[in-house]
């Protein structure tokens, strides 16, 4: 996912609101930008600290905000890239280059698939017939600033009831004689693994290790993050 004109530097002072946030920009004005993460942004926005970051310019003067926050700079020193938005398009983009070698284009790639009363991120094969559901999660929760920094990064960073039912219903795709895979895609530029975040969400991670068992394909991708570019970079290690 290439930038142009390239995500302008700021300075991140406040979210709020869930969906939004203030920035400083380098002649010093502030205003403020949409903020498209769902979650906590546990260890992505840090209490009392001003960050550096990365806004990107819709362009659009009718949108109530205009620019939109992508990525943060986190503890030590790591880029975390926020806007849950990206994930599906960046997983997409790299199943079509051919880059991740599991999950063949050949048979088409089709976005929003419903199976049952669930809509998937992603498939592979016929629209009327998929082969492949695929679900895609954003994860950016890393080591807070007084946490070693050990690479290891985490999902989900809040409770969530909804991403365990994609659970559920990912074990009823293989049920069905069909592939199913979940596909963390680590928006961290400090990632060497993944893990669930049992600590924040329990069941979630027991969901996911069942999930395992039950021939569920577990992938976890760090992405490489920039103001010119946001792009799958190489599988990691999944820590189950």
């Amino acid at each position: 996912m290439i930038f142009d004109p390239p995500l302008e530097p700021v300075t991140l002072l406040r979210r709020y609101k869930r969906f939004m946030a203030d920035v400083r920009r380098a002649d010093g004005s502030e205003i403020t930008v949409h903020c498209p993460n769902t979650g906590s942004m546990k260890n992505g926005v840090l209490p009392g600290q001003e960050q550096a970051a990365l806004i990107s310019d819709s362009g659009n003067d009718k949108r109530k905000y205009r620019h939109t926050l992508e990525a943060v700079q986190v503890a030590h020193g790591h880029w975390a890239g926020v806007n849950t938005g990206r994930s599906n398009s960046l997983v997409e983009e790299a199943i079509r280059a051919g880059l991740i070698s599991a999950l063949s284009p050949d048979d088409g790639v089709e976005r929003e698939v419903r199976f049952n009363d669930s809509r998937f991120d992603l498939a592979l094969g016929k629209r009327s017939d998929p082969h492949t559901f695929i679900e895609v999660k954003n994860v950016t929760l890393g080591p807070g600033p007084d946490d070693p920094d050990d690479g290891v990064i985490a999902f989900p960073d809040s409770v969530t009831e909804r991403g365990q039912k994609h659970l559920q219903t990912l074990m009823q795709v293989v049920a069905c004689g069909k592939r199913a895979v979940l596909l963390f895609c680590v928006q961290h530029s400090g990632a060497r693994a993944f893990r669930p975040a049992d600590e924040v969400d329990a069941r979630y991670g027991e969901l996911l290790r069942e999930a395992g068992d039950s021939g569920v394909d577990v992938l976890a991708w760090k992405t490489s993050i920039s103001a010119e570019r946001i792009a799958l970079l190489e599988p990691l290690d999944i820590l189950l």
